[in-house]
Parts: C-alpha cells; structure tokens; sequence
C-alpha cells in the first residue's frame, strides 16, 4: 500500500513532457524574443492545421525539478509552456519553479484557465471554423483575459474572418486584450490582410515567423 501511495504521488508531480529546446517565439506579443519551449503531451483536440501531431503520444514523465534543470541551461529567462494541450496536466508545480521567469502559457481555450490567470500571461486561441474545433471553444473563458494576456484566431478562409470578427465584437475584445489574426500556414495572406484593413478592426494580423525563418515541418523550432 505504502509503495503504491508513493507511486501515484510522483505520477501526479510529474509532467508528460514532449520536448523542452530553445527558439525565437514565432507569434503573438513576444514574437521574436528568445524564448525556453516546454512542451507538453497530450492534447483533447485534433485541429486540421495543426503542426505538433507527434505531442499527442510522444513524451516521457518528469519532475518539475529535472524540468528546470533542462530549462536553466539554456540561460534563457523567458519561458513558454505549449503542447499539445498543457492545461489537460496540472502545471501547479513547474509555475512555482518559475517564479523568477517570464511565463507564457498556450492554450486551445476549451478548458478552464482561470487558476492560472495572473501567474502566467494566457495566450488563448479561439479555434475558427477552419480547424474542425470551432465547437469546442469555451467562451467563458474570454472573460477573464486582460491586457497582459492574448487571444490568438487562426484564419485560412472569410468564414473564419467572420466568425473571429462575431466573437471579438461579441466578447468587447479589443477593449480588454490583445487581438491577432494569424493565417494557417500557406492560407492567402493578401486576402486576409484586405480584409483585416476593409473591416476597420483594430486587431493585429501576424505569421508563424519560425515556419517562414525554417520550416512548417521543423521540430524544435
């Protein structure tokens, strides 16, 4: 009995970690800033354009103390967890860890982010029609996002324009957070951009630097 309490209390410390590595943030607020990727297993959603298929199973358990024995090599003070889906792990112990760092967390926004709001900047996507989730989204989520945090729509086609601009209009978003509009990779960039300036919406279009700098099929980037 003692040898099983044990193991289930290091199973829940621990974290499913895909890969940890170093990059330039790609998107959002902080794009182009040296940046620790955590990223972790496991994900409740499986979006058409999504780039990190292998996170889904890939991934060995570790503690949040080997964890940031990886990060602090890399002498980078800026930390962004992603996945997969990181909030389906509890990440209570690694942002204890963290407390000295800049701490970004992304997230598909379908589960509850409210106890990690303010320790950590939520990068929040709202998934549009495009990737087969736009369902699943959380709308309560929306209203807890402040100024230090983002919302992020990723865009191919003008029915997910549309639908973004329903749900900032709906939600008062860019009033209270920081709004961007990103093409799925390859999407027509020109059309979006026309009609981000036609729309008079005081929202920022950006692209997934990394894939542009290397590759939409590079890990690790």
């Amino acid at each position: 009995m003692k040898l099983q309490i044990h193991m289930w209390f290091i199973m829940v410390k621990t974290l499913k970690v895909c890969e940890i590595f170093q990059s330039i943030q790609g998107e959002g607020l902080l794009q182009g800033l040296p940046t620790v990727f955590l990223r972790l297993s496991r994900c409740n959603l499986k979006c058409t354009y999504c780039d990190s298929t292998y996170s889904y199973e890939e991934g060995k358990y570790m503690s949040p103390e080997n964890i940031m024995k990886k990060i602090n090599k890399f002498g980078i003070k800026r930390v962004c967890i992603t996945g997969g889906e990181p909030l389906l792990q509890d990440l209570g112990g690694i942002l204890d860890l963290l407390d000295s760092y800049s701490v970004s967390i992304e997230t598909n926004g379908t589960l509850d982010i409210e106890r990690y709001c303010g320790k950590a900047t939520i990068s929040l996507d709202v998934k549009c029609p495009c990737s087969g989730n736009h369902q699943m989204n959380r709308a309560s989520n929306l209203a807890l996002l402040t100024m230090r945090d983002q919302v992020k729509f990723i865009v191919r086609t003008r029915e997910d324009l549309t639908f973004a601009y329903d749900t900032i209009g709906k939600h008062s978003l860019v009033n209270r957070t920081n709004v961007f509009l990103i093409p799925v990779f390859g999407a027509d960039t020109r059309m979006i951009a026309d009609e981000i300036i036609s729309k008079r919406m005081d929202v920022r279009m950006g692209l997934q630097m990394h894939k542009h700098i290397w590759s939409q099929h590079k890990r690790g980037v």
